[in-house]
């Protein structure tokens, strides 16, 4: 392995690693359930790219399928929480309890 393949890999996993953190901070963090899934959709891009960069380094496709699930599974969460959003968004607020008042 050459100095600038070295180099290289070093770097890639380092902004890989890097990334990770980032989303995770910002899965715990949050503070609403859209920023938790925009940093679970940073994660699992993330982990997207460090499969293909496994690819790369060690030159295989074996890994393609591994990579369609990934993506299968990010575009799926994303389109559940953003239908539970709309419909937590559409939902009256409660204003008083039901079952009339307890004079």
């Amino acid at each position: 392995m050459s100095t600038f393949h070295t180099v290289v890999t070093v770097i890639a996993i380092l902004g890989l690693t890097a990334t990770a953190l980032a989303a995770v901070v910002r899965i715990v963090r949050g503070p609403t359930i859209l920023d938790r899934m925009i940093g679970s959709d940073v994660l699992l891009t993330t982990l997207m790219l460090s499969v293909g960069t496994d690819m790369v380094l060690r030159g295989h496709t074996e890994a393609i399928p591994v990579m369609t699930v990934i993506a299968a599974t990010a575009v799926l969460a994303t389109i559940v929480v953003a239908r539970y959003v709309r419909r937590r968004a559409r939902l009256p607020e409660p204003s008083e309890p039901r079952g009339g008042s307890n004079v």
